[in-house]
Protein backbone atom coordinates (compact mmCIF):
# COMPACT_ATOMS: atom_id res chain seq x y z
CA UNK A 1 0.00 0.00 0.00
CA UNK A 2 2.97 2.26 0.12
CA UNK A 3 3.02 5.14 2.94
CA UNK A 4 0.43 7.27 2.16
CA UNK A 5 0.01 11.04 2.35
CA UNK A 6 -2.51 13.04 4.01
CA UNK A 7 -3.76 16.53 5.91
CA UNK A 8 -6.07 14.75 8.45
CA UNK A 9 -5.88 11.64 10.11
CA UNK A 10 -8.44 10.35 12.30
CA UNK A 11 -8.03 7.24 15.13
CA UNK A 12 -10.95 5.69 15.74
CA UNK A 13 -9.26 3.78 18.55
CA UNK A 14 -5.83 2.67 19.87
CA UNK A 15 -4.97 -0.41 18.62
CA UNK A 16 -1.68 -1.05 16.37
CA UNK A 17 -2.96 -2.17 13.60
CA UNK A 18 -5.71 0.86 13.77
CA UNK A 19 -3.94 3.29 15.25
CA UNK A 20 -0.68 3.48 13.03
CA UNK A 21 0.45 6.79 12.52
CA UNK A 22 3.92 5.84 11.57
CA UNK A 23 2.10 4.87 8.31
CA UNK A 24 1.35 8.32 7.28
CA UNK A 25 4.00 10.60 5.33
CA UNK A 26 3.35 14.37 5.59
CA UNK A 27 2.21 16.57 8.82
CA UNK A 28 -1.32 15.30 9.01
CA UNK A 29 -3.59 16.69 12.19
CA UNK A 30 -4.68 13.95 14.31
CA UNK A 31 -8.01 13.54 15.43
CA UNK A 32 -8.83 11.45 18.20
CA UNK A 33 -11.19 10.90 20.65
CA UNK A 34 -15.24 12.37 20.74
CA UNK A 35 -15.85 16.27 19.64
CA UNK A 36 -16.54 18.82 16.81
CA UNK A 37 -13.27 19.38 15.00
CA UNK A 38 -12.76 21.84 12.22
CA UNK A 39 -9.99 21.07 9.73
CA UNK A 40 -9.02 22.00 6.45
CA UNK A 41 -12.45 22.95 5.71
CA UNK A 42 -13.88 19.72 6.54
CA UNK A 43 -16.06 19.05 9.63
CA UNK A 44 -15.77 17.02 11.68
CA UNK A 45 -18.05 15.43 14.27
CA UNK A 46 -16.43 12.03 16.66
CA UNK A 47 -18.91 10.36 18.19
CA UNK A 48 -18.24 7.84 21.16
CA UNK A 49 -19.65 4.31 20.45
CA UNK A 50 -17.82 2.38 22.57
CA UNK A 51 -16.86 3.36 26.64
CA UNK A 52 -14.97 1.95 29.37
CA UNK A 53 -15.74 3.50 33.08
CA UNK A 54 -12.80 5.84 33.93
CA UNK A 55 -11.27 5.17 30.26
CA UNK A 56 -13.25 6.80 28.53
CA UNK A 57 -14.27 6.26 24.39
CA UNK A 58 -13.21 2.85 23.35
CA UNK A 59 -14.08 3.20 19.73
CA UNK A 60 -14.91 6.56 18.15
CA UNK A 61 -17.25 6.86 15.12
CA UNK A 62 -16.81 9.94 12.58
CA UNK A 63 -18.99 12.21 10.78
CA UNK A 64 -17.54 14.11 8.18
CA UNK A 65 -19.19 17.32 6.44
CA UNK A 66 -17.82 17.51 2.95
CA UNK A 67 -18.75 19.21 -0.12
CA UNK A 68 -23.10 19.05 1.38
CA UNK A 69 -22.05 15.57 1.87
CA UNK A 70 -21.92 13.45 5.13
CA UNK A 71 -19.84 10.11 5.53
CA UNK A 72 -19.20 8.16 8.56
CA UNK A 73 -16.98 5.74 9.03
CA UNK A 74 -17.83 3.64 12.39
CA UNK A 75 -14.46 2.75 13.07
CA UNK A 76 -14.76 -1.60 15.25
CA UNK A 77 -18.26 -0.55 15.77
CA UNK A 78 -19.05 -3.30 18.35
CA UNK A 79 -22.97 -3.35 18.23
CA UNK A 80 -25.79 -1.78 16.67
CA UNK A 81 -26.27 2.36 17.64
CA UNK A 82 -28.36 3.38 20.52
CA UNK A 83 -31.09 6.26 19.88
CA UNK A 84 -28.59 8.75 21.21
CA UNK A 85 -25.92 8.06 18.74
CA UNK A 86 -28.06 7.65 15.86
CA UNK A 87 -29.24 11.38 16.35
CA UNK A 88 -25.33 12.39 16.79
CA UNK A 89 -24.52 11.15 13.84
CA UNK A 90 -27.65 12.50 12.02
CA UNK A 91 -28.06 12.21 8.04
CA UNK A 92 -25.60 10.11 6.87
CA UNK A 93 -25.44 9.76 2.66
CA UNK A 94 -21.83 7.35 2.85
CA UNK A 95 -21.41 5.04 5.75
CA UNK A 96 -18.13 3.04 5.84
CA UNK A 97 -19.38 0.04 8.24
CA UNK A 98 -17.46 -2.79 9.32
CA UNK A 99 -19.03 -6.25 8.04
CA UNK A 100 -16.45 -9.23 9.08
CA UNK A 101 -16.77 -9.43 13.00
CA UNK A 102 -14.32 -10.02 14.70
CA UNK A 103 -13.54 -7.31 16.90
CA UNK A 104 -16.24 -5.37 15.51
CA UNK A 105 -19.95 -6.02 13.93
CA UNK A 106 -20.69 -9.02 11.35
CA UNK A 107 -23.17 -9.42 8.52
CA UNK A 108 -26.09 -9.54 10.10
CA UNK A 109 -25.45 -6.17 12.53
CA UNK A 110 -24.03 -4.06 10.26
CA UNK A 111 -26.78 -4.80 7.84
CA UNK A 112 -29.02 -3.82 11.01
CA UNK A 113 -26.70 -0.47 11.44
CA UNK A 114 -27.72 0.29 7.69
CA UNK A 115 -31.15 0.21 8.43
CA UNK A 116 -30.65 2.39 11.19
CA UNK A 117 -28.90 4.98 9.57
CA UNK A 118 -30.56 4.70 5.79
CA UNK A 119 -27.51 6.35 3.89
CA UNK A 120 -27.20 6.35 0.20
CA UNK A 121 -23.45 5.25 -0.30
CA UNK A 122 -22.51 1.75 1.97
CA UNK A 123 -18.91 0.76 1.47
CA UNK A 124 -18.04 -2.37 3.71
CA UNK A 125 -14.95 -2.45 5.63
CA UNK A 126 -13.13 -4.98 7.97
CA UNK A 127 -13.47 -8.44 6.57
CA UNK A 128 -10.98 -10.79 4.93
CA UNK A 129 -9.33 -10.82 1.85
CA UNK A 130 -8.20 -13.02 -0.45
CA UNK A 131 -4.25 -13.52 0.07
CA UNK A 132 -4.14 -11.91 3.87
CA UNK A 133 -4.01 -14.30 6.91
CA UNK A 134 -7.17 -13.57 9.31
CA UNK A 135 -8.59 -16.16 11.47
CA UNK A 136 -11.04 -13.75 12.95
CA UNK A 137 -12.59 -11.80 10.05
CA UNK A 138 -15.22 -13.04 7.75
CA UNK A 139 -15.42 -12.59 3.96
CA UNK A 140 -17.55 -9.64 2.81
CA UNK A 141 -19.73 -12.42 1.23
CA UNK A 142 -21.81 -13.30 3.99
CA UNK A 143 -22.72 -9.36 3.91
CA UNK A 144 -23.77 -8.91 0.44
CA UNK A 145 -26.05 -11.66 1.13
CA UNK A 146 -27.43 -10.42 4.21
CA UNK A 147 -28.00 -7.29 2.12
CA UNK A 148 -29.27 -9.31 -0.71
CA UNK A 149 -26.90 -8.21 -3.76
CA UNK A 150 -26.06 -11.50 -4.83
CA UNK A 151 -23.39 -10.26 -7.55
CA UNK A 152 -21.09 -7.48 -7.18
CA UNK A 153 -17.73 -6.29 -9.48
CA UNK A 154 -15.17 -5.05 -6.62
CA UNK A 155 -14.17 -0.90 -7.51
CA UNK A 156 -11.41 0.34 -8.17
CA UNK A 157 -12.29 3.41 -6.84
CA UNK A 158 -15.59 5.82 -5.68
CA UNK A 159 -16.83 9.52 -6.83
CA UNK A 160 -19.54 10.41 -5.41
CA UNK A 161 -21.03 13.95 -5.72
CA UNK A 162 -24.17 14.93 -3.91
CA UNK A 163 -26.50 15.08 -7.36
CA UNK A 164 -25.16 11.57 -7.75
CA UNK A 165 -26.82 10.30 -4.65
CA UNK A 166 -30.22 8.26 -4.97
CA UNK A 167 -32.73 7.32 -2.50
CA UNK A 168 -32.02 3.43 -3.17
CA UNK A 169 -28.58 1.82 -1.09
CA UNK A 170 -26.28 1.36 -3.06
CA UNK A 171 -23.32 -1.09 -1.89
CA UNK A 172 -19.70 -0.22 -3.16
CA UNK A 173 -17.50 -3.50 -2.17
CA UNK A 174 -13.76 -1.77 -3.31
CA UNK A 175 -11.46 -3.36 -4.72
CA UNK A 176 -8.02 -5.08 -2.37
CA UNK A 177 -5.19 -2.96 -3.81
CA UNK A 178 -2.83 -5.14 -1.61
CA UNK A 179 -2.97 -8.25 -3.27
Amino acid sequence: MGKPSANIVTISHESPNHAYLEGVSGNPRIVTGPGEYELADTLIAGIATSMEPRIGATNTAYVFRVEDMNICHLGDLRDKLTDKQIEEIGTIDVLLVPVGGGNAIGAAQAAAVITQLEPSVVVPMHYRVDGVQSDDLASVDPFCREVGLKEYAPEPRLSITKGSLTSEVRIVVLENKRV
